[in-house]
């Protein structure tokens, strides 16, 4: 019995806010410019293809970075790391809010994701660190929900922004975000995990080389990201498909763009509930199921004659819902595989996501018909995300029953 209030007290305490605030920090930045290229290609002389650098590098360093941090977490300590990061991204908000350049500003820009990637992968593992695996479920749901809602709502906020204040006024807001983050952890985080001082390249391929060779690792963490990300393939194509297919005002793509956000923290806050008396992969694999026939569905009436804004954006929001329900789990499960290798695992779990929503992205412009192409990406990598979860829970049974 003496066993148990030591084992509580071992773990250190971490304000679920202060998660949400540093994970949220590093994902607003990512779309919160878009709104506001046009303003700043005027304002600083250049075109749209070198505008559009600011939002690929930052895309780029977010999936980079959280391979960096990971491992740097595991050898030197989650906070050290953190408080550094925070503390860059709040320098390169300023920098790119005085940028008179644009290579000033694509450059301020990747400094800026370098540091704000420290938070989502960061924040994954210090929920690892500090509660159990069915806690970690529930905790991880609510950041993987800011994972998915800071994208989606940092256009709207950098909208307004820019049109009442200008677009450098957008740098100066993430930069506030960073250090009110930055003094929050700097006076709440201890540290949570067990650094080893010890990091070299050797050991860092190995590291990584061990989690790859897992399959238990790679369902779970192919799986996540594939559920998680693969909706930016229907971002990309939406303005396409409500202008051109179903000729739509464009103030409604907003409103149907949140619900979509809707569908993912109702899925998020369903998978906290039924966590608590079902077993989690049984949730996991209801959640790919639902997102699978939602996505066959929708590619389905995208080839029909009958394509109208109600069945697209229903079938979406429950595409959402199961994306949104199935990811905690596989994201909590993929961090598991191995203590010592928490950090490590959280950041290539996090930057297999940016991949997969750099390449659905990428695929969703390759064909001629927006609806039809954004339908089939979803479908894709609705049934990839179906493969790696078999694969994950296949191997994952083995090791939960030793």
């Amino acid at each position: 019995m003496s066993a148990v209030p030591s084992v509580a007290a071992s773990r250190p305490l971490v304000p679920v806010w202060l998660l949400v605030l540093i994970t949220l920090s590093g994902t607003l930045g990512m779309h919160m410019f878009v709104p506001a290229l046009p303003q700043a290609a005027l304002d600083l002389g250049t075109g749209t293809a070198a505008m559009q650098m600011t939002i690929s590098l930052y895309i780029a360093g977010l999936a980079v970075g959280q391979l960096i941090y990971g491992p740097l977490s595991d050898a030197f300590g989650r906070r050290p790391m953190l408080l550094g990061a925070l503390a860059l991204y709040t320098a390169a908000g300023v920098i790119a809010a005085l940028s008179t350049g644009i290579h000033a500003l694509i450059a301020a820009r990747l400094l800026q994701a370098l540091g704000g990637s420290a938070g989502l992968v960061l924040g994954r593992a210090i929920v690892r660190d500090t509660v159990r695996s069915d806690d970690a479920v529930r905790k991880l749901a609510l950041l993987n929900l800011m994972m998915v809602i800071g994208p989606g709502l940092a256009p709207i906020v950098g909208g307004l922004v820019a049109t009442h204040t200008g677009w450098r006024s957008i740098f100066l807001l993430l930069a506030l975000t960073g250090a009110v983050a930055w003094g929050c952890a700097a006076k709440l985080l201890p540290e949570t995990g067990h650094p080893t001082g010890r990091l070299s390249p050797r050991s860092l391929a190995r590291d990584y080389r061990e989690l790859l060779a897992s399959p238990r690792f790679l369902g779970f963490a192919i799986g996540g990201g594939c559920s998680t990300t693969a909706f930016y393939a229907f971002l990309a194509a939406a303005p396409f498909i409500f202008a051109g297919q179903l000729h739509r005002p464009p103030a409604e793509l907003g409103f149907c763009l949140a619900l979509l956000m809707i569908g993912f923290s109702v899925g998020n806050a369903s998978t906290s509930r039924l966590v608590r008396f079902m077993a989690p992969e049984r949730v996991l694999m209801a959640g790919n199921l639902l997102s699978v026939a939602c996505a066959a569905l929708l590619l389905a009436l995208a080839g029909s004659a009958w394509l109208s804004v109600g069945p697209v954006m229903l079938l979406m929001f429950l595409f959402t819902v199961g994306a949104g329900s199935c990811s905690p789990v596989a994201l909590a499960r993929a961090i598991s595989v191995d203590p010592r290798l928490t950090g490590s695992a959280a950041g290539l779990y996090g930057c297999a996501q940016m991949v997969v929503g750099a390449i659905s992205t990428a695929l969703v412009s390759l064909g001629s018909d927006p609806a039809i192409s954004a339908a089939a990406v979803l479908t894709l990598m609705a049934v990839v995300a179906r493969v790696g979860f078999v694969v994950g829970v296949r191997h994952h049974k083995p090791l939960a029953a030793a």
